[in-house]
Protein backbone atom coordinates (compact mmCIF):
# COMPACT_ATOMS: atom_id res chain seq x y z
CA UNK A 1 0.00 0.00 0.00
CA UNK A 2 1.47 3.37 -0.94
CA UNK A 3 1.84 6.15 1.64
CA UNK A 4 -1.02 8.26 0.25
CA UNK A 5 -3.46 5.34 0.45
CA UNK A 6 -2.25 4.50 3.96
CA UNK A 7 -2.72 8.11 5.05
CA UNK A 8 -6.25 8.24 3.59
CA UNK A 9 -7.13 4.98 5.32
CA UNK A 10 -5.91 6.31 8.66
CA UNK A 11 -7.88 9.54 8.19
CA UNK A 12 -11.02 7.46 7.65
CA UNK A 13 -10.21 5.41 10.76
CA UNK A 14 -9.82 8.60 12.82
CA UNK A 15 -13.11 9.90 11.45
CA UNK A 16 -14.85 6.67 12.48
CA UNK A 17 -13.57 7.10 16.06
CA UNK A 18 -14.76 10.71 16.20
CA UNK A 19 -18.14 9.88 14.67
CA UNK A 20 -18.62 7.09 17.24
CA UNK A 21 -18.00 9.75 19.91
CA UNK A 22 -20.81 11.91 18.43
CA UNK A 23 -18.93 14.29 16.13
CA UNK A 24 -20.02 15.17 12.61
CA UNK A 25 -16.81 15.06 10.58
CA UNK A 26 -15.47 16.46 7.36
CA UNK A 27 -12.23 15.18 5.88
CA UNK A 28 -10.00 17.76 4.27
CA UNK A 29 -6.80 15.75 3.94
CA UNK A 30 -6.24 16.48 0.26
CA UNK A 31 -6.31 20.23 0.89
CA UNK A 32 -2.77 20.19 2.35
CA UNK A 33 -3.99 22.48 5.13
CA UNK A 34 -2.97 22.36 8.77
CA UNK A 35 -5.67 19.85 9.74
CA UNK A 36 -7.00 16.73 8.02
CA UNK A 37 -10.34 16.39 9.85
CA UNK A 38 -12.80 18.87 11.30
CA UNK A 39 -15.23 17.34 13.79
CA UNK A 40 -18.19 19.30 15.13
CA UNK A 41 -19.79 18.07 18.32
CA UNK A 42 -22.59 19.37 20.51
CA UNK A 43 -20.14 21.02 22.92
CA UNK A 44 -16.90 21.54 21.02
CA UNK A 45 -15.04 21.39 17.73
CA UNK A 46 -12.00 19.20 17.15
CA UNK A 47 -9.35 19.90 14.53
CA UNK A 48 -7.34 16.75 13.87
CA UNK A 49 -4.03 16.23 12.12
CA UNK A 50 -3.60 12.54 11.24
CA UNK A 51 -0.12 11.08 10.96
CA UNK A 52 1.10 7.64 10.01
CA UNK A 53 4.08 6.31 11.94
CA UNK A 54 5.72 9.58 13.18
CA UNK A 55 4.56 12.60 15.14
CA UNK A 56 4.59 15.92 13.27
CA UNK A 57 7.95 17.66 13.02
CA UNK A 58 8.85 20.79 14.98
CA UNK A 59 7.64 23.25 12.33
CA UNK A 60 4.36 21.43 11.72
CA UNK A 61 3.71 21.10 15.46
CA UNK A 62 4.30 24.84 15.84
CA UNK A 63 1.84 25.58 12.98
CA UNK A 64 -0.75 23.41 14.74
CA UNK A 65 -0.12 25.12 18.07
CA UNK A 66 -0.37 28.64 16.59
CA UNK A 67 -3.45 27.96 14.43
CA UNK A 68 -6.14 30.38 15.67
CA UNK A 69 -9.18 28.59 17.11
CA UNK A 70 -12.25 29.67 19.08
CA UNK A 71 -12.35 28.87 22.82
CA UNK A 72 -14.46 25.72 22.33
CA UNK A 73 -12.10 24.16 19.76
CA UNK A 74 -9.36 21.61 20.41
CA UNK A 75 -6.27 20.86 18.30
CA UNK A 76 -5.51 17.14 18.24
CA UNK A 77 -2.92 14.90 16.57
CA UNK A 78 -3.70 11.24 15.87
CA UNK A 79 -0.62 9.11 15.19
CA UNK A 80 -1.29 5.68 13.71
CA UNK A 81 1.42 3.05 14.00
CA UNK A 82 1.36 -0.20 12.01
CA UNK A 83 -0.86 -2.95 13.40
CA UNK A 84 -2.41 -0.60 15.93
CA UNK A 85 -6.17 -0.64 16.64
CA UNK A 86 -6.32 2.92 18.03
CA UNK A 87 -4.14 5.96 17.43
CA UNK A 88 -1.82 7.62 19.91
CA UNK A 89 -3.50 10.95 20.67
CA UNK A 90 -2.02 14.28 21.71
CA UNK A 91 -3.98 17.43 22.38
CA UNK A 92 -1.97 20.51 21.45
CA UNK A 93 -2.57 23.57 23.60
CA UNK A 94 -1.72 27.12 22.60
Amino acid sequence: MNSKAKGSRNERRSMAILEAAGYQCTRSGASLGTFDIVGIGSRDVVLVQVKTRDWPGIEEMEAIRLFPVPPNARRIVHRWRDHQRLPDVREISS
